[in-house]
């Protein structure tokens, strides 16, 4: 099982369609009408908050976890405390993982249900520590698409170039996770995310398979692990709009990471279900 951080794989994915572009989702205004109350239904860690808040107290942009070192130290002491570990890198990492998750979590349903990216660039999305459970996401101003936008690229820019790219430099810099462990974090939390959508959102016009593929073609992501269909299986190739629900468990998804996230060293806990040194089923 994979650290409580990481959206748990609840289900298996069924054929693909062909990465939408923003152009192809409803909404042709741009609006993303309703869009955050509907991301925010699939899950927790699909919660997203939009426009003025009368509770903004302690929210801080993306950027200030990015270069400011006290903020960062902030939020894996508390991930450690939760954890119930002292082991600074095993709470970064679960940090790091989690992090990624609530961020390809947003843009991967809002990508499966309109067809389009949402703009969460550092500057534009704020975030803080609740007493339990996953960060808190809040973005003051909801965005509107680019119509035209290829969005497995735009969403390339805005979680992996923008987000995690500093944030991977910050937890080598200040905890020592080295670039193998992070990649592979961000992969994991990727089709973690994936799962959860196929599972949870059937029948969304969009299947989020196809753009997780595309994400892992490129680097990073591509050198962190493997990713594999079965053979009556998933074609992550295809055209247009999602026309049908997931097949099920009859076409399971499989990736297996090339590095370890360390959360089998906290206390009672083992290795997760994609992690390089689990024994391939």
């Amino acid at each position: 099982m994979c650290p409580p951080p990481t959206p748990p794989p609840a289900a298996r994915p069924g054929a693909g369609d062909a990465p939408p572009t923003a152009a192809d989702g409803p909404g042709g205004d741009g609006t993303f009408a309703g869009t955050p109350a509907r991301v925010a239904a699939v899950g927790p860690y699909f919660a997203v908050s939009s426009g003025p808040r009368a509770d903004a107290a302690g929210f801080r942009p993306f950027t200030a976890l990015h270069h400011d070192p006290a903020p960062l130290a902030e939020y894996v002491a508390e991930t450690g405390r939760r954890l119930g570990t002292d082991q600074r890198r095993v709470a970064a990492s679960t940090l790091h993982i989690g992090t990624a998750a609530r961020l390809w979590s947003v843009a991967l349903a809002t990508a499966a249900l309109t067809g389009r990216a949402v703009d969460l660039t550092p500057e534009r999305l704020w975030w803080r520590t609740p007493p339990s459970g996953p960060i808190e996401l809040w973005l003051p101003e909801w965005p509107a698409g680019t119509p035209g936008e290829d969005v497995p690229g735009a969403l390339y820019e805005t979680v992996v170039v923008r987000h995690l790219g500093p944030l991977d430099e910050a937890l080598r810099r200040d905890f020592g996770l080295s670039p193998r462990i992070l990649h592979g974090n961000s992969a994991s939390a990727l089709l973690g995310a994936v799962r959860v959508l196929l599972a949870r959102v059937p029948d969304a016009p969009w299947s989020p398979l196809p753009v997780a593929a595309a994400l892992l073609a490129r680097e990073p992501l591509a050198s962190a692990g493997v990713l594999t269909a079965d053979t009556c299986g998933a074609d992550l190739g295809g055209a247009g709009p999602r026309g049908v629900g997931a097949r099920g468990a009859d076409d399971p998804l499989s990736y297996r990471r090339n590095s370890c996230c360390l959360y089998y060293r906290v206390r009672g806990n083992g290795y997760c279900g994609d992690c390089v040194l689990a024994r391939p089923r």
